[in-house]
């Protein structure tokens, strides 16, 4: 699984309570992402979301997997620029 394995390199696996509520969280992603395979390399990126979001003080799965999925579908607008330099993002 690939959370697994980013928490051991951040060295959080030990830490169970941190760990169950972030394979949670992403798990839940996963589902609403309708994503399977765990080696498809969007489910690192999920992993990785997951992992940040917790690194922020949400405690909650159910926050932490809400809050990514948002976080997630904004990479997949396209993005334009506006007339002062700043990105925007497009709602088709």
């Amino acid at each position: 699984m690939t959370i697994r394995r980013l928490l051991k390199a951040i060295r959080l696996a030990g830490l169970q309570e941190v760990e169950q509520r972030l394979n949670r969280a992403y798990r839940d992603v996963l589902r609403s992402l309708h994503l399977i395979d765990r080696n498809d390399p969007i489910a690192e990126i999920v992993a990785k979301t997951v992992i940040e979001i917790g690194a922020t003080g949400v405690r909650e799965p159910s926050e932490i997997s809400k809050i990514a999925v948002k976080r997630l579908a904004r990479l997949g607008r396209p993005r334009l620029e506006a007339p002062t330099g700043q990105e925007i993002s497009a709602d088709f």
